[in-house]
Parts: structure tokens; C-alpha cells; sequence
């Protein structure tokens, strides 16, 4: 699986005694004990990053051989420099030497002629280096190579236990780097998907102004089931959406694509809140692998101050007035959308100009333990300087609530109304 690559002599091929021309005999040091050896294994791909794993690699040969290792990660047709050195640096043979051989003889031919690339990559060591050879393993797993493990240390070549054992370390190295980079291929699709279902909300008429912040629960995901939309109606109105769909990650984000794609269509008919959830409700339990979900509608019609609500078993707005107080708004509440049930009402109330009202998911409010008339209290009591903008009233709101660190995906929207005449703010 390796050879030893002696930088100023002939290289001694791994086992081979004293030579009848006077050649350097292999090192007869005995292996490391099969514990250690079994404890270096262990800490290998304790994660599914790569560089994490080359880090491990390097680290776990240096404690069980001694020395100094590198990784010489292969990514595309072209070789890397060292990626992580662990030991001294100086005992390593230069990287390029390396890479060099790896270009020219190519993966194939590398796992076919081993020791005419382990040839190549010989030579005198760099100026102030100790004398000494280097073992240079391919990371190699099913038919890829990854790369190369290279293992150097002063005192002379390995014995062939020792030259074993650390062709086994790269060879599980190999496995868990190849994992690795699977789970990023994989993670990368699905990157692209939930890009392509985080799709930007509609525009609002230029008579309101409106703020969406929307913050996915954990680090990795873009997108969940929490969704806002805002669609455009005749007459200057606009309907206002929030929705959260049970669940989180990828699969709750593709039901949320649908519940969204089925409210545009429906709310083009120009339809009252209410009807336009029980449409809502007939499509989603019509699918048997639909999740429920719930959904508060807000039509706002500036003209007229006044905005029609409606839900589906969603929490309430707030409405934050023009001194900076905030109060929830009663509304009916239906069941979820997707459980087939029906029966949503609407509620009108009025929403002057220089009000904000905000709608919300759970996740903004919600605390584990706590009750739920708590949380909405608290979110209730914030009070907000007078003549706010609804960017600046949003980043308030999730400061304050720290929804940030909240324990499931938030998604929440503010709009302030114009009167007539008035002008709308500066878009940015």
C-alpha cells in the first residue's frame, strides 16, 4: 500500500533485510500496541466535514507513529498543497514534489504503478531539514483517490508493521473523506432547492410599507415552513400572509411551496379572507401527504382604513399604534388549513395611517414551558419609539424577543398604511 521514499539514498522497498551491496536495512521497530492503533481509528470522521477529517488524519499518525504527517488533498484534476501538517513541519518532503507526481501520473496510474510514483515524488530534502525518508500513502476509497497521506520521521523508515498500520489509518481516512464529500454534494442539492422555494414575496401597492424578517430554526437550513407573502389587489389593497407549516427542514418547506402556489391563485379571484382560506382548506385535504398548517390573512385596503382578518388556527396580529403601544387583535380562528373542516370567519377592524401591524409565527413567541397567553403578553408589552419605520419595528421586535436563538422558525411581517396623498417611503 506505501513505500518508504529515503531523501538521499535509493529507496528500500518496506521488509527487505541488509542488501548484499551494503543498501540500508528496513527499521525492525514493532508496531504501535493494537489499543492505540484502535483509539486513532476511533477519532477518525468523527464529522462529516473534510478538512475536520484530514485535521484527525494527520493528528492520530503523528500519536501513533511519531514524526511528522500531512494531507496532500487531490480536489478536481488538480492536487492542493499540504492541507494540515501535524508534527514537524521540517521532516516533510515539499509538497510540490508531491503534487508534481500526482499531475503526472494521474490517480489510475498511481494505484497501478505505486512505486514509480512513490519514485518521482523522491528527492533531497529542503535546506535545514534532518536527514531522513517519507511514507506516502494515496487516500484512495472504491475507485477515487482523494489525495495523499505523507508520513515522515528522522529516525528511518517504518517496519512493515508499522507501514501497515498506517496504510490502514489512510485507507479509513480515504472512507470517511469520500463520505464527506458525498454529504456536501448532497447538502449542496438541497441548498439549491430550498433556494428555489424561498421565493421572494410579492409587492405591496406604494401604499404600504412593508417589512418581512424571516429567521430558519438551526444553522445550516434556508428554508422551513414559515412563509409570508404579500399579493396585490384591485382597488389599491393588499392581501397580507402569514403561515406555518407543521414540521421543519426541507419537507415542511415543500408543502409550504404549495400552500403559497395555491394562495396566489386562489386570492387572484379577489375573494374575502375568509373564502380564500376554505378554497385553501378543500385543495390541502385533498392531498393525503399534505401537512396541516396554519395561516392568518390580512386584506388591508388603505384607502378605506381598514383591514379584514382571518385564520386558520394562527396566532393573532398586533397592532402597534402611533404612540409606540402595542395590542393584540381578536380575530375568529378556524381550524388548520388541510384538515378539511372549514367554517373561517372574518373580523374588520380599523388600521389608520402611521399604525403598524405585525403578523407573526409562533416561533417568534413561543418558549418551551411557557404558556402561550405568556408569551403573546410579552410580546404585547414592548413599547416602540414614536414614528418608527416598519424595518426599524421588526429589527425591535426580534431583538427583544431574542428570536435569534428561538427553538423553531420565525417568520414575521410588519406594514404601515399611507394616507391618501400621502408619500410612501423610500424604497431601498
Amino acid at each position: 500500500m506505501a513505500r518508504w521514499i529515503q531523501s538521499r539514498r535509493r529507496p528500500v522497498p518496506v521488509g527487505a533485510g541488509r542488501r548484499e551491496d551494503g543498501g540500508t536495512p528496513a527499521a525492525t521497530e514493532p508496531a504501535a500496541p493494537i489499543g492505540a492503533l484502535r483509539d486513532a481509528l476511533a477519532g477518525l470522521g468523527t464529522t462529516l466535514d473534510e478538512a475536520t477529517t484530514c485535521t484527525e488524519l494527520a493528528r492520530a499518525v503523528v500519536v501513533l507513529a511519531g514524526g511528522a504527517a500531512a494531507v496532500l488533498r487531490r480536489t478536481g484534476d488538480a492536487p492542493s498543497g499540504y492541507e494540515v501538517v501535524a508534527g514537524d513541519a521540517r521532516l516533510l518532503p515539499d509538497a510540490r514534489r508531491v503534487a508534481a507526481a500526482l499531475r503526472t501520473t494521474g490517480p489510475q496510474a498511481m494505484d497501478a504503478h505505486r512505486a514509480a510514483w512513490l519514485e518521482r515524488s523522491a528527492g533531497a530534502p529542503p535546506a535545514g531539514a534532518p536527514p531522513g525518508g517519507a511514507l506516502c500513502t494515496p487516500l484512495t476509497s472504491g475507485d477515487e483517490t482523494y489525495g495523499v497521506l505523507v508520513w515522515a520521521r528522522e529516525a528511518g523508515p517504518p517496519s512493515e508493521p508499522e507501514a501497515e498500520q498506517l496504510a490502514l489509518l489512510a485507507e479509513r481516512g480515504a472512507s470517511h473523506i469520500r463520505h464527506a464529500r458525498a454529504y456536501e454534494d448532497v447538502s449542496r442539492t438541497a441548498g439549491d432547492l430550498q433556494r428555489a422555494l424561498l421565493a421572494s414575496p410579492g409587492r405591496p401597492h406604494p401604499n404600504l410599507d412593508v417589512a418581512i424578517r424571516y429567521l430558519p430554526v438551526g444553522g445550516s437550513a434556508l428554508v422551513g415552513g414559515d412563509w409570508c407573502e404579500t399579493v396585490r389587489l384591485h382597488f389599491g389593497r393588499t392581501l397580507l400572509v402569514v403561515g406555518d407549516v407543521m414540521g421543519h427542514g426541507l419537507e415542511a418547506a415543500v408543502d409550504m411551496s404549495a400552500y403559497r402556489s395555491s394562495l396566489r391563485y386562489i386570492a387572484a379571484s379577489d375573494l374575502p379572507p375568509h373564502r380564500v382560506l376554505r378554497q385553501m382548506d378543500d385543495i390541502a385535504s385533498g392531498e393525503a401527504d399534505r401537512r396541516p398548517a396554519t395561516c392568518l390573512l390580512a386584506r388591508v385596503d388603505p384607502g378605506r382604513g381598514q383591514m379584514t382578518l382571518a385564520s386558520a388556527g394562527h396566532l393573532p396580529p398586533v397592532l402597534i399604534t402611533r404612540d409606540g403601544g402595542a395590542t393584540q387583535l381578536p380575530v375568529p380562528v378556524g381550524p388548520p388549513l388541510g384538515t378539511g373542516l372549514g367554517g373561517y370567519e372574518s373580523a374588520t377592524h380599523v388600521l389608520a395611517p402611521g399604525e403598524i401591524l405585525v403578523l407573526f409565527t409562533d416561533g417568534l413567541v413561543e418558549r418551551r414551558g411557557e404558556d402561550i397567553d405568556h408569551s403573546l403578553a410579552r410580546l404585547s408589552a414592548l413599547r416602540f419609539p414614536a414614528g418608527k419605520g416598519v424595518d426599524d419595528v421588526l429589527e425591535t421586535i426580534v431583538d427583544r424577543l431574542d428570536a435569534g436563538h428561538a427553538e423553531d422558525d420565525v417568520a414575521v411581517l410588519a406594514a404601515r398604511p399611507h394616507s391618501r396623498g400621502q408619500e410612501a417611503s423610500p424604497e431601498v
